[in-house]
């Protein structure tokens, strides 16, 4: 048999300086020879290798705080320099490199990438090394998703049900709808690292109880309470945000458009000035919005609409609305507005596109025609006229981080899933846990988890001092497109009854599927977030 060797954390620091010096070659390469645009096959494999990069910074830390630590911490930067070095070959002159310029890292690979080392963490996944405060975080929203969630997660899945109202209001009485709303305005924000790890910790663990009816029910609000923080008035802070802290109002995002998805800038549903019946000023919305998730139930849309009808200033002419609605239930709704713009009536209808999963909130097609809102629900007022699109970001980049957060919990419960199914199920008079290639995946599972986990806290910390905008996106690309992996091996581990859908992992491998859609595809997300904040910083 052979020896499991011992962790090596300066020879594991050395090889993701090397691979970081390569990024940073091929990005001022891209940048020489015409950007992103130009090169979008490579740009966006160095956006994702990029993203493996800082996930290996990130657990630099963490390793040092023990064997087991630094174990997944070697064995995920073997895995960073194997991808890397897959990446490159054949392809290294659009890298601006030589041939082999990772062959240096050979001896690293040939100890922490054996079967036998990567087998060796099948049932070590690692602590997470929270504070004892984040801890109790932790404790309590797993012990709801646990107790409240879990139970209803499968019939609503299969059922393709609405969220029960007792999880709504059972997370309100939590505070999870305030966790981001300052203390000020009734939440429980007062800034710093723990309003941020506190957030990725708690839809963590909502998420390994539902993606669906758990994980995604508090972003949307986060959403919503960021761009009233940035941009909001006063007036507006102190109207909106109590609500928002108690689910007093529950928001859905209106952003995307059947022609324009990641396209943001693009979108054409417009506001019109109009005066209410009243005569008080406001704007009449017509068009269409589409993957309004949570649209239904929702008591509020959070929309982004052209303001200025001159197209040509794309992101210049967008204004950020809050759409008051009634509640709706089921897969769809009709909404008459007699008392909007003065010699109008209103109309809004939407209909819940059918999904394979990330079922539960509903994602609806809404068409808006002469839906009145009053001057005041446009976020900034008059000052906010124009700067829709920079409050949307501020809540997306959140969104992102959450995003990562939501991968990681549905990897997680993945994982107990396959090693519970493991240890007891016996195939050839042993159970597959005894088999080294069950091994190897469980060990692998455990190791990408942790590492989307430590970055998702390291850029929860730096978002915390308004930085790691771009790192929120690679967060997101980076364990998004794991938990695909993840929750397809822990449904393979199962095999026959991992495709039937009495067992959980079915869902959550249709549920980690969307993962990489929503928030920002991932195309879009590595060519015109990633790559091209990288090729700016290089430039600057």
């Amino acid at each position: 048999m052979t020896a499991i060797p011992t962790p090596d954390l300066a020879a594991a620091a050395d090889i993701i300086e090397l691979a970081s010096g390569i990024v940073g070659t091929a990005v001022r390469h891209i940048a020489a020879n015409g950007g992103p645009d130009v090169h979008q096959v490579v740009a966006y494999d160095l956006a994702h290798a990029a993203a493996q990069v800082e996930t290996a910074r990130a657990l630099l830390d963490y390793g040092a705080k023990g064997d087991i630590e630094a174990r997944l911490t070697c064995a995920f930067t073997a895995e960073m320099a194997h991808d890397l070095i897959t990446r490159l070959v054949g392809r290294e002159k659009y890298w601006g490199l030589e041939s082999a310029p990772m062959q240096s890292t050979h001896p690293f690979l040939e100890q922490f990438r054996t079967p036998e080392f990567v087998a060796s963490l099948a049932d070590q996944p690692g602590p997470r090394h929270l504070d004892g405060e984040m801890e109790m975080v932790g404790d309590t929203f797993r012990s709801f998703a646990e107790k409240v969630i879990k139970p209803h997660a499968e019939h609503v899945h299969r059922s393709n049900d609405d969220v029960p109202e007792e999880i709504v209001q059972g997370l309100a009485e939590m505070g999870a709808f305030g966790l981001s709303v300052p203390a000020q305005y009734g939440g429980y924000s007062e800034g710093g690292d723990s309003e941020y790890i506190g957030m990725v910790v708690a839809t963590e663990e909502l998420s390994r109880g539902s993606l669906g009816i758990g994980g995604s029910l508090i972003t949307r609000p986060e959403i919503l309470t960021r761009a009233l923080v940035k941009g909001g008035t006063e007036a507006q802070k102190q109207h909106w945000l109590p609500k928002l802290a108690t689910a007093e109002i529950m928001p859905a995002v209106a952003v995307t458009e059947p022609d324009y998805g990641s396209d943001v800038a693009n979108i054409k549903v417009s506001a019109t000035p109009a005066e209410g019946a009243n005569g008080e000023p406001g704007y009449v919305i017509n068009g269409v919005k589409t993957w309004c998730t949570f649209g239904g139930r929702a008591d509020v849309l959070a929309l982004l609409a052209r303001t200025d009808p001159d197209r040509s200033k794309t992101h210049r002419g967008l204004s950020l609305f809050i759409v008051p609605k009634p509640r709706g239930n089921g897969h769809g709704f009709e909404f008459t507005q007699e008392q909007g713009a003065a010699g109008l009536v209103g109309k809004m209808e939407g209909r819940a596109i059918d999904t394979i999963g990330y079922r539960g909130m509903h994602s609806y097609e809404v068409a808006l025609e002469n839906w009145w809102v009053p001057a005041t629900n446009l976020i900034g007022e008059a000052d906010g006229v124009g700067k829709g699109f920079f409050f949307q970001m501020a809540g997306f980049e959140n969104g992102r981080l959450q995003t990562a957060a939501r991968a990681v919990g549905v990897m997680q419960a993945a994982y107990e899933a396959a090693v519970e199914y493991a240890h007891n199920r016996a195939v050839f008079g042993s159970p597959i846990a005894d088999y080294q290639l069950i091994q190897a995946k469980l060990g692998r599972m455990a190791m990408l988890i942790q590492a989307g986990r430590q970055f998702s806290y390291s850029v929860a910390r730096q978002m915390a001092k308004g930085e790691g905008a771009m790192e929120a996106a690679m967060v997101k690309a980076y364990v998004c497109k794991a938990a695909e992996w993840v929750t397809r091996e822990a449904m393979q581990i199962h095999g026959g009854m991992g495709y039937a859908e009495e067992y959980t992992v079915s869902r959550l491998f249709v549920d980690a599927r969307v993962l990489s859609i929503f928030e920002g595809a991932d195309e879009t997300l590595c060519l015109k977030v990633i790559a091209r904040r990288m090729i700016e910083a290089a430039n600057a």
